[in-house]
């Protein structure tokens, strides 16, 4: 694979927790990569390091008590760790967006939806105020929320857990970014809901021709939107592949109960291989 076929490459990356009588290696040597157009899952358990590493990416660790030890994260031939804080403000949200975990504690309580969504394009884009608020209507309408010239006047507390979540996608949609992290966007959401959410970032993702870096414990997730996976345990990948190898042929203790007795096409193959 030559490397410009990769649109992002993390290499032996280390993220480190220091206190006064402790080193925490939250992140102990991972390298992964992203390529144009497809959908990488990072599968783990909690406090494996998995968003630690994502928000590595984009510079959100806070240093102290965070420490980037070493690493190189290579985006588009540019290593971001080598950026300045103020630098990195030109691709956060432009060039690399993140969707986070819990939209309610994300979404600032005090701000209408409009007035979030259009901060980003206000930076980025410059866009004129009327410009802007067709850009947030057409955003809201993409990530299926009705009535949106409605919702752009709305606080986060009156939207469902669902709908903040799609406000949180357009809000990382909103300038048409190369790459979008995903960190457990559905974990909060009923199953249901879960599902339409998944359904929404397939159909966007073809739509826009994006990558994404998608963030999950979730091992059904993980069989339907992967394209490859990299598994992480203790801070470090312990395995990687296609979703089919990773789910016919898991090797690892913390995977392999959980990949038998997924219901799912792919984890019915691996029980049949497991107890045969």
């Amino acid at each position: 694979m030559a490397e410009n076929d990769i649109l992002l490459s993390v290499k032996d990356l280390k993220v480190y927790f220091r206190s006064p009588d402790k080193l925490a290696r939250a992140v102990d040597g991972v390298s992964y990569d992203v390529r144009p157009k497809e959908t990488v899952c990072i599968v783990g358990e909690s406090g494996c390091g998995k968003t630690v590493s994502a928000l590595s990416i984009l510079g959100l660790i806070p240093q102290p008590p965070g420490e980037i030890a070493d690493g190189r994260v290579i985006f588009k031939e540019e290593n971001l760790l080598e950026r300045s804080d103020e630098k990195m403000q030109e691709i956060r949200g432009n060039h690399i967006a993140m969707v986070f975990q819990e939209p309610l504690t994300s979404l600032n309580p005090v701000f209408k939806i409009g007035d979030q969504i259009g901060e980003a394009i206000r930076i980025h884009q410059n866009l004129e105020d009327e410009k802007m608020h067709r850009r947030c209507i057409e955003l809201l309408q993409a990530v299926g929320i009705p009535s949106p010239e409605e919702r752009m006047n709305a606080y986060p507390h009156q939207l469902s857990g669902g709908q903040r979540q799609r406000v949180m996608i357009a809000m990382a949609l909103a300038c048409d970014p190369e790459l979008v992290i995903a960190d457990e966007p559905t974990t909060a959401l009923d199953v249901t809901v879960q599902a339409q959410i998944l359904k929404l970032f397939g159909k966007l993702q073809k739509e826009r021709a994006m990558s994404v870096l998608y963030i999950t414990h979730d091992l059904g997730v993980v069989s339907n939107i992967a394209d490859r996976v990299y598994v992480m345990y203790a801070g470090i990948i312990v395995e990687q592949g296609n979703t089919d190898h990773i789910f016919r042929n898991a090797s690892h203790p913390s995977l392999i109960p959980r990949v038998c007795w997924l219901p799912c096409r792919h984890a019915a193959n691996a029980a049949r291989d497991c107890t045969a």
